[in-house]
Protein backbone atom coordinates (compact mmCIF):
# COMPACT_ATOMS: atom_id res chain seq x y z
CA UNK A 1 0.00 0.00 0.00
CA UNK A 2 1.35 3.39 -1.24
CA UNK A 3 0.65 5.55 2.22
CA UNK A 4 1.87 8.92 1.14
CA UNK A 5 0.01 8.25 -1.95
CA UNK A 6 -3.21 7.43 0.74
CA UNK A 7 -2.64 10.65 3.30
CA UNK A 8 -2.43 12.90 0.02
CA UNK A 9 -5.53 11.51 -1.21
CA UNK A 10 -7.68 11.65 1.70
CA UNK A 11 -6.13 15.80 2.16
CA UNK A 12 -7.50 16.66 -1.22
CA UNK A 13 -10.85 15.17 -0.38
CA UNK A 14 -10.84 16.51 2.69
CA UNK A 15 -9.64 20.22 1.26
CA UNK A 16 -11.85 20.41 -1.68
CA UNK A 17 -14.98 19.13 0.97
CA UNK A 18 -13.78 22.09 3.33
CA UNK A 19 -13.97 24.84 0.64
CA UNK A 20 -17.20 23.48 -0.76
CA UNK A 21 -18.74 23.25 3.07
CA UNK A 22 -16.78 27.34 3.95
CA UNK A 23 -19.46 28.18 0.81
CA UNK A 24 -22.34 26.72 1.41
CA UNK A 25 -21.98 27.69 5.34
CA UNK A 26 -22.22 30.89 3.28
CA UNK A 27 -24.91 30.60 2.05
CA UNK A 28 -27.13 29.11 4.95
CA UNK A 29 -26.24 31.98 6.60
CA UNK A 30 -26.98 34.71 3.86
CA UNK A 31 -30.25 32.90 2.93
CA UNK A 32 -31.54 33.15 6.79
CA UNK A 33 -31.51 29.16 7.19
CA UNK A 34 -28.90 29.28 10.14
CA UNK A 35 -32.26 27.97 12.11
CA UNK A 36 -33.67 26.05 9.32
CA UNK A 37 -33.25 23.68 12.17
CA UNK A 38 -33.82 25.05 15.69
CA UNK A 39 -32.42 21.86 17.78
CA UNK A 40 -28.78 20.12 17.08
CA UNK A 41 -27.70 17.63 15.91
CA UNK A 42 -30.95 16.20 14.25
CA UNK A 43 -33.68 18.90 12.54
CA UNK A 44 -37.01 18.94 14.89
CA UNK A 45 -35.96 15.71 16.68
CA UNK A 46 -35.34 14.20 13.46
CA UNK A 47 -32.24 12.69 10.77
CA UNK A 48 -34.23 14.44 7.71
CA UNK A 49 -36.67 17.67 7.32
CA UNK A 50 -38.44 15.39 5.35
CA UNK A 51 -39.07 13.34 8.16
CA UNK A 52 -39.22 16.06 10.27
CA UNK A 53 -42.36 17.28 8.11
CA UNK A 54 -44.06 14.05 8.17
CA UNK A 55 -44.14 14.18 11.60
CA UNK A 56 -45.41 17.76 11.32
CA UNK A 57 -48.38 16.78 9.50
CA UNK A 58 -49.37 14.46 11.79
CA UNK A 59 -49.24 17.21 14.37
CA UNK A 60 -46.33 17.08 15.63
CA UNK A 61 -45.22 20.08 16.93
CA UNK A 62 -42.76 21.81 16.09
CA UNK A 63 -39.68 22.36 18.68
CA UNK A 64 -39.20 26.35 20.02
CA UNK A 65 -42.04 27.00 19.07
CA UNK A 66 -41.09 27.69 15.23
CA UNK A 67 -42.66 26.70 12.39
CA UNK A 68 -40.90 24.16 9.91
CA UNK A 69 -39.33 25.70 6.50
CA UNK A 70 -38.48 22.38 4.63
CA UNK A 71 -36.09 24.49 2.31
CA UNK A 72 -34.25 26.46 5.10
CA UNK A 73 -34.08 23.07 7.12
CA UNK A 74 -32.54 21.41 4.10
CA UNK A 75 -29.89 24.18 3.44
CA UNK A 76 -29.00 23.75 6.72
CA UNK A 77 -29.04 20.02 7.05
CA UNK A 78 -27.21 19.41 3.94
CA UNK A 79 -24.38 21.70 5.68
CA UNK A 80 -23.95 19.72 8.54
CA UNK A 81 -23.94 17.00 6.68
CA UNK A 82 -21.23 18.32 4.57
CA UNK A 83 -19.51 19.10 7.99
CA UNK A 84 -20.06 15.73 9.43
CA UNK A 85 -18.12 13.88 6.38
CA UNK A 86 -15.31 16.44 6.64
CA UNK A 87 -14.78 15.09 10.07
CA UNK A 88 -14.57 12.10 9.51
CA UNK A 89 -12.02 12.38 6.44
CA UNK A 90 -9.82 14.45 9.32
CA UNK A 91 -10.40 11.72 12.20
CA UNK A 92 -9.05 9.44 9.17
CA UNK A 93 -5.98 11.90 8.22
CA UNK A 94 -5.13 12.38 12.33
CA UNK A 95 -5.55 8.22 12.54
CA UNK A 96 -3.35 7.89 9.68
CA UNK A 97 -0.45 10.86 10.73
CA UNK A 98 -0.22 8.97 13.85
CA UNK A 99 0.03 5.32 12.96
CA UNK A 100 2.22 5.80 10.16
CA UNK A 101 4.48 8.68 12.41
CA UNK A 102 7.45 6.62 11.82
CA UNK A 103 7.06 6.97 7.93
CA UNK A 104 6.77 11.06 8.16
CA UNK A 105 4.18 11.32 6.00
CA UNK A 106 2.77 13.95 7.59
CA UNK A 107 3.69 15.55 11.21
CA UNK A 108 1.46 13.77 14.43
CA UNK A 109 0.90 17.37 15.78
CA UNK A 110 -0.15 18.75 12.80
CA UNK A 111 -2.79 16.78 12.39
CA UNK A 112 -3.89 16.34 15.79
CA UNK A 113 -4.11 20.22 16.12
CA UNK A 114 -6.70 19.85 13.03
CA UNK A 115 -8.78 17.56 14.62
CA UNK A 116 -8.99 19.26 17.68
CA UNK A 117 -9.72 22.36 15.90
CA UNK A 118 -12.78 20.63 13.77
CA UNK A 119 -14.19 19.13 17.33
CA UNK A 120 -14.11 22.52 18.66
CA UNK A 121 -16.15 23.68 15.06
CA UNK A 122 -18.78 20.78 15.74
CA UNK A 123 -19.03 22.61 19.45
CA UNK A 124 -19.38 26.02 17.84
CA UNK A 125 -21.89 24.49 15.19
CA UNK A 126 -24.26 23.16 18.18
CA UNK A 127 -23.90 26.78 19.58
CA UNK A 128 -24.42 29.11 17.07
CA UNK A 129 -28.40 26.87 16.83
CA UNK A 130 -29.05 26.74 20.42
CA UNK A 131 -27.85 30.32 21.39
CA UNK A 132 -29.82 31.51 18.43
CA UNK A 133 -27.20 32.98 16.25
CA UNK A 134 -25.38 34.67 18.76
CA UNK A 135 -22.97 36.93 16.57
CA UNK A 136 -19.87 36.00 18.59
CA UNK A 137 -20.57 32.37 18.28
CA UNK A 138 -21.14 32.75 14.43
CA UNK A 139 -17.71 35.31 13.70
CA UNK A 140 -15.92 32.37 15.65
CA UNK A 141 -17.73 29.60 13.66
CA UNK A 142 -16.81 31.45 10.69
CA UNK A 143 -13.18 31.83 11.46
CA UNK A 144 -12.59 28.30 12.98
CA UNK A 145 -13.90 27.16 9.19
CA UNK A 146 -11.51 29.28 7.63
CA UNK A 147 -8.70 28.16 10.15
CA UNK A 148 -9.06 24.32 9.27
CA UNK A 149 -9.60 25.27 5.17
CA UNK A 150 -6.11 27.19 5.91
CA UNK A 151 -4.75 24.15 7.57
CA UNK A 152 -5.76 21.51 5.07
CA UNK A 153 -4.21 23.75 1.90
CA UNK A 154 -1.19 24.22 4.17
CA UNK A 155 -1.21 20.32 4.69
CA UNK A 156 -1.31 19.94 0.67
CA UNK A 157 1.19 22.54 -0.54
CA UNK A 158 3.61 20.64 2.20
CA UNK A 159 2.54 17.14 1.18
CA UNK A 160 3.03 18.80 -2.87
CA UNK A 161 -0.14 18.31 -5.20
CA UNK A 162 1.09 16.41 -7.90
CA UNK A 163 3.26 13.78 -5.48
CA UNK A 164 3.08 11.86 -2.55
CA UNK A 165 5.62 11.94 0.26
CA UNK A 166 7.54 13.88 2.67
CA UNK A 167 8.15 17.58 0.77
CA UNK A 168 11.52 18.72 -0.41
CA UNK A 169 13.46 21.34 0.12
CA UNK A 170 11.53 24.68 -0.64
CA UNK A 171 11.32 26.28 -4.15
CA UNK A 172 13.36 29.12 -2.83
CA UNK A 173 15.92 27.79 -0.86
CA UNK A 174 18.17 26.84 -3.62
CA UNK A 175 18.52 30.28 -4.59
CA UNK A 176 18.56 32.65 -1.85
CA UNK A 177 22.11 33.22 -1.13
CA UNK A 178 22.56 36.26 -3.29
CA UNK A 179 19.33 37.72 -3.47
CA UNK A 180 18.09 37.68 0.81
CA UNK A 181 17.44 41.23 0.73
CA UNK A 182 14.70 40.84 -1.85
CA UNK A 183 13.69 37.64 -0.70
CA UNK A 184 13.41 39.09 3.09
CA UNK A 185 11.03 42.01 2.79
CA UNK A 186 8.39 39.63 0.45
CA UNK A 187 8.21 37.11 3.15
CA UNK A 188 7.91 40.24 5.71
CA UNK A 189 5.15 41.62 3.78
CA UNK A 190 3.57 38.18 2.78
CA UNK A 191 3.07 37.95 6.50
CA UNK A 192 1.50 40.74 7.28
CA UNK A 193 -0.86 40.85 4.11
CA UNK A 194 -1.36 37.47 5.47
CA UNK A 195 -2.64 39.17 9.42
CA UNK A 196 -4.00 41.59 7.96
CA UNK A 197 -6.46 39.74 5.53
CA UNK A 198 -7.14 37.58 8.71
CA UNK A 199 -8.18 40.19 10.37
CA UNK A 200 -10.56 41.57 7.37
CA UNK A 201 -12.24 38.40 6.93
CA UNK A 202 -13.37 39.03 10.98
CA UNK A 203 -14.13 41.47 10.39
CA UNK A 204 -16.37 40.37 7.31
CA UNK A 205 -17.90 37.49 9.96
CA UNK A 206 -18.88 40.29 12.21
CA UNK A 207 -20.39 42.66 9.67
CA UNK A 208 -22.33 39.09 8.20
CA UNK A 209 -23.74 37.72 11.44
CA UNK A 210 -24.78 41.51 12.99
CA UNK A 211 -26.75 41.41 9.44
CA UNK A 212 -24.86 45.00 8.74
CA UNK A 213 -24.02 44.87 4.94
CA UNK A 214 -26.82 46.36 3.89
CA UNK A 215 -26.32 49.48 6.57
CA UNK A 216 -24.91 51.22 3.62
CA UNK A 217 -26.84 50.93 0.23
CA UNK A 218 -23.98 52.70 -1.88
CA UNK A 219 -20.85 53.28 -2.30
CA UNK A 220 -18.50 55.14 -2.21
CA UNK A 221 -20.64 57.32 0.15
CA UNK A 222 -22.81 55.50 3.00
CA UNK A 223 -26.86 56.34 2.69
CA UNK A 224 -25.60 58.71 1.05
CA UNK A 225 -23.01 60.77 3.26
CA UNK A 226 -19.43 60.43 3.17
CA UNK A 227 -19.64 60.15 7.10
CA UNK A 228 -22.83 59.50 8.38
CA UNK A 229 -24.17 58.86 12.15
CA UNK A 230 -22.13 55.91 13.41
CA UNK A 231 -22.06 54.16 17.19
CA UNK A 232 -19.04 52.37 17.38
CA UNK A 233 -19.38 51.94 20.70
CA UNK A 234 -22.05 49.50 20.47
CA UNK A 235 -21.21 48.08 17.34
CA UNK A 236 -18.32 45.54 18.79
CA UNK A 237 -19.95 44.68 21.90
CA UNK A 238 -19.34 40.83 21.77
CA UNK A 239 -21.51 39.04 23.68
CA UNK A 240 -25.05 40.58 23.85
CA UNK A 241 -26.36 38.04 26.12
CA UNK A 242 -28.37 34.59 25.74
CA UNK A 243 -32.17 34.34 25.24
CA UNK A 244 -32.46 36.57 22.35
CA UNK A 245 -33.41 35.47 18.99
CA UNK A 246 -30.38 37.33 16.64
CA UNK A 247 -31.61 36.22 13.39
CA UNK A 248 -31.85 39.51 11.84
CA UNK A 249 -30.24 41.44 13.76
CA UNK A 250 -30.66 43.34 16.92
CA UNK A 251 -28.32 46.05 16.69
CA UNK A 252 -29.69 49.98 15.66
CA UNK A 253 -28.98 51.13 12.51
CA UNK A 254 -25.92 53.63 13.71
CA UNK A 255 -23.83 50.47 14.99
CA UNK A 256 -24.95 48.81 11.66
CA UNK A 257 -23.23 51.43 10.22
CA UNK A 258 -20.24 51.60 12.48
CA UNK A 259 -19.26 48.22 11.28
CA UNK A 260 -20.19 48.84 7.77
CA UNK A 261 -17.72 51.39 7.48
CA UNK A 262 -15.03 49.63 9.75
CA UNK A 263 -15.58 46.65 7.08
CA UNK A 264 -14.74 49.22 3.92
CA UNK A 265 -11.65 50.28 5.71
CA UNK A 266 -10.11 47.50 6.56
CA UNK A 267 -10.82 46.13 3.02
CA UNK A 268 -8.92 49.44 2.02
CA UNK A 269 -5.80 48.31 4.28
CA UNK A 270 -6.18 44.82 3.09
CA UNK A 271 -5.59 45.54 -0.25
CA UNK A 272 -2.85 47.69 0.24
CA UNK A 273 -1.21 45.12 1.86
CA UNK A 274 -1.67 42.55 0.04
CA UNK A 275 -0.65 44.39 -3.21
CA UNK A 276 2.69 45.39 -1.53
CA UNK A 277 3.05 41.57 -0.82
CA UNK A 278 1.98 40.59 -4.82
CA UNK A 279 4.28 43.84 -5.86
CA UNK A 280 7.54 42.43 -4.16
CA UNK A 281 7.21 38.55 -4.58
CA UNK A 282 7.00 39.61 -8.57
CA UNK A 283 10.44 41.51 -7.79
CA UNK A 284 12.15 38.32 -6.31
CA UNK A 285 15.19 37.84 -8.24
CA UNK A 286 17.13 34.48 -8.60
CA UNK A 287 15.90 31.28 -10.53
CA UNK A 288 13.28 29.35 -9.38
CA UNK A 289 12.51 31.60 -6.51
CA UNK A 290 11.36 34.22 -9.07
CA UNK A 291 9.03 32.05 -10.60
CA UNK A 292 7.82 30.31 -7.87
CA UNK A 293 7.38 33.77 -6.07
CA UNK A 294 6.23 35.17 -9.29
CA UNK A 295 3.19 32.98 -9.85
CA UNK A 296 2.10 33.29 -6.33
CA UNK A 297 2.69 37.08 -6.40
CA UNK A 298 0.23 36.88 -9.82
CA UNK A 299 -2.35 34.68 -8.15
CA UNK A 300 -2.89 36.91 -4.91
CA UNK A 301 -3.37 39.71 -7.34
CA UNK A 302 -5.80 37.79 -9.44
CA UNK A 303 -7.69 36.96 -6.24
CA UNK A 304 -7.42 40.45 -4.90
CA UNK A 305 -9.06 42.00 -8.57
CA UNK A 306 -11.91 39.49 -8.54
CA UNK A 307 -12.86 40.09 -4.86
CA UNK A 308 -12.71 43.65 -5.06
CA UNK A 309 -15.09 43.64 -8.53
CA UNK A 310 -17.61 41.14 -6.54
CA UNK A 311 -17.41 43.40 -3.46
CA UNK A 312 -18.51 46.50 -5.61
CA UNK A 313 -21.07 44.61 -7.46
CA UNK A 314 -22.63 43.41 -4.51
CA UNK A 315 -23.20 46.79 -3.70
CA UNK A 316 -24.29 48.42 -6.72
CA UNK A 317 -26.71 45.49 -7.31
CA UNK A 318 -28.34 45.71 -3.79
CA UNK A 319 -26.75 42.74 -2.74
CA UNK A 320 -28.23 39.74 -4.06
CA UNK A 321 -27.69 36.54 -2.67
CA UNK A 322 -25.82 34.96 -5.23
CA UNK A 323 -23.01 37.82 -5.06
CA UNK A 324 -23.09 37.65 -1.04
CA UNK A 325 -22.36 34.16 -1.17
CA UNK A 326 -19.49 34.49 -3.76
CA UNK A 327 -17.92 37.29 -1.40
CA UNK A 328 -17.60 34.95 1.17
CA UNK A 329 -15.82 32.32 -1.65
CA UNK A 330 -13.71 35.00 -3.49
CA UNK A 331 -12.34 35.79 0.75
CA UNK A 332 -11.60 32.22 0.85
CA UNK A 333 -9.73 31.97 -2.51
CA UNK A 334 -7.56 35.23 -1.30
CA UNK A 335 -6.79 33.47 1.46
CA UNK A 336 -5.54 30.44 -0.24
CA UNK A 337 -3.56 32.36 -2.41
CA UNK A 338 -2.06 34.36 0.64
CA UNK A 339 -1.71 31.10 2.01
CA UNK A 340 0.58 29.94 -0.94
CA UNK A 341 2.70 33.62 -1.24
CA UNK A 342 3.98 32.57 1.90
CA UNK A 343 4.12 29.37 1.57
CA UNK A 344 6.72 29.86 -1.50
CA UNK A 345 8.46 32.75 0.12
CA UNK A 346 9.29 30.17 2.51
CA UNK A 347 13.52 29.10 2.32
CA UNK A 348 16.73 27.88 4.92
CA UNK A 349 17.72 30.90 6.68
CA UNK A 350 20.23 32.58 4.17
CA UNK A 351 24.30 33.43 5.33
CA UNK A 352 24.84 36.47 6.75
CA UNK A 353 26.54 39.11 4.72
Amino acid sequence: MNHPALVRGVAVAAFSLCLCVVVLGAYVRLSNAGLGCPDWPGCYGHLTPSAAAAAERSATAPLAGRPLDVGKAWREMLHRYAAGTLGCLILCLAAMGVIWRRERIVPPGFVLALLAIVVLQGALGMLTVTWQLTPLIVSLHLLFGFTTLSLLWWLLLTLGLGRAGPRRADPVAADVAAHTGGLRAARQLALIGLWVLGGQIALGGWTSSNYAAIACPDLPTCQGSWWPQADFRSAFVLWGGLGIDYEGGVLANPARVAIQLSHRFGALVASLALLAAALAALRVRGGRARRAASVAGALVLLALALQLVIGLSMVSMGYPLWLATAHNAGAALLLLATLALNRSLRAVPAPEP
